[in-house]
């Protein structure tokens, strides 16, 4: 491709010979991704992935697809690209794995007011951790030069996954029952979610404000909000590897706890929350002060600390707390589940 060069592209503001860089500047950090069944190297037309359906009777796949959002607003303020990316998979494998299936592989897309090589292989340097930590393969993607749409300094980051899981290992939520208890596993801050409440309460339209240290979080508001958004692909790994009936899961996104915790109940059940049962972060605490916002808001907005929550039999939690921990999670008995019919129920 050295002699793909066109004046003409380039005086519309494409700069098609700082794609190639781009593409040469990413290429170790996707490879440093791969896994078994992958197939094929970058610069294809298609990902290729050939998936171990070996023991399995009815394998199934399952896709989610996701965004940073405004959270990226952060990043552009505060000149730091390399955490974004894990937002984007998380954002995706963490919906994945609710359902049991395992991620396979990453797709991106990046739509850029001007290709910044050094940025974007920052940018995909992001992608490529969160891959590594989902324990998934980035095997393509989609890098869009588009002047006059974004400004130079701007970008969007989106993208996809596809996970694996037999169908009768598949989580449905369809074997809950009353007094199964709920485990939270924390998350870590704000996530991708919220952001342009977060903003708006917080004044942040330059980077002043964002290094500002403050004493509650121990660093400045910059950096605890482009704190990357916690995957929790292991985890469900773990629990279930060592044979803890995982009856149901629910991602905490936007919406919080109010919106999302409904989704992996069964009707005729909802799902008691202590709310004293788990800390609170600082974070979220700073903003409810800062925009006088009601708590009923903060609880239907953010995660409010619990990232992830799961439906397991009583008799279990000891052995599945026990789990989480040498995983590395932080985790609390967050509630249980009742008879009704509202879903959830924060008490």
């Amino acid at each position: 491709m050295n002699n793909s060069h066109s004046e003409s592209y380039a005086a519309a503001g494409v700069d098609v010979t700082a794609g190639y860089e781009a593409v040469n500047r990413i290429k170790p950090l996707v490879e440093s991704t791969y896994i078994p069944g992958v197939m094929g190297t970058l610069g294809g037309f298609g990902g290729l992935f050939a998936p171990d359906t070996a023991g399995m009777q009815k394998p199934v796949l399952v896709s989610g697809t996701d965004g940073v959002g405004t959270k990226l607003k952060i990043a552009f303020l505060m000149d730091k690209h390399d955490t974004v990316g894990i937002d984007c998979v998380a954002m995706c494998v963490n919906d994945i794995i609710c359902s049991g299936a395992m991620p396979m592989f990453f797709l991106d897309y990046l739509a850029v007011g001007k290709n910044v090589p050094s940025r974007i292989e920052s940018i995909v340097s992001g992608v490529t951790e969160g891959c590594r930590q989902a324990g998934c393969a980035l095997i393509g993607g989609e890098t869009a030069e588009m002047p006059g749409f974004y400004p130079e300094d701007e970008y969007d980051l989106a993208g996809f996954s596809v996970g694996l899981v037999d169908e009768a290992k598949m989580i449905d939520g369809s074997t809950l029952q009353e007094g199964d208890l709920l485990i939270g596993l924390s998350s870590n801050g704000v996530h991708s979610n919220g952001f342009s409440l977060v903003r708006k309460v917080l004044g942040l339209d330059n980077r002043k404000a964002l290094e500002i240290r403050i004493s509650e979080l121990g660093h400045t508001l910059g950096e605890e909000l482009l704190r990357p958004t916690h995957i929790y692909v292991r985890a469900i790994r773990c629990l279930r590897q060592h044979g803890v009936d995982v009856k149901a899961v629910s991602h905490i996104t936007g919406g919080g706890l109010y919106e999302n915790v409904p989704r992996m109940m069964k009707e005729g059940l909802t799902a008691r929350i202590r709310k004293a049962s788990f800390p609170v972060p600082p974070i979220f605490e700073i903003i409810q002060r800062s925009g006088d916002i009601p708590q009923r808001d903060m609880y239907n907005t953010f995660n409010m600390g619990i990232g992830l929550v799961i439906a397991i039999p009583k008799d279990q939690i000891g052995h599945a707390l026990d789990i989480l921990t040498r995983a590395g999670e932080q985790s609390y008995v967050i509630g249980d589940v009742i008879k009704g019919e509202a879903g959830v129920e924060l008490v």
